[in-house]
């Protein structure tokens, strides 16, 4: 979620929020609500497409994250069907229905 807010300076700012509430990105100052709502409107567009650059350094490597045992939960099955059997099951459910869509009617 996008959040435009004012801050302590009386600029315009937003900032991109997780649905727990965590605070993802904060933008720039902006003069006028506009341009904030125009930023918004930047990052909605070029978020998807953005390049990953890779700037730390390469002496310092990440930690392995550590492996645990996760315990399996009981869930909803999920069930697959083969993709040449869809059109087959389909069929069934698009055949016209009998007799007349309205009864009593003229």
């Amino acid at each position: 979620m996008f959040e435009l807010y004012v801050d302590p300076e009386s600029c315009f700012r937003f900032r991109l929020t997780a649905p727990d509430g965590t605070v993802m990105a904060v933008s720039k100052a902006f003069d006028t609500k506009t341009a904030a709502v125009a930023g918004i409107a930047e990052v909605r567009e070029y978020a998807g497409m953005g390049h990953i650059t890779d700037l730390c350094p390469a002496a310092r490597k990440a930690a392995q994250p550590e492996i645990r045992d996760v315990p399996v939960t009981q869930g909803h099955e999920v069930r697959r069907i083969p993709a040449a059997d869809l059109h087959g099951r389909a069929r069934p459910l698009r055949q016209p229905a009998i007799g007349p869509r309205w009864a009593g009617v003229g």
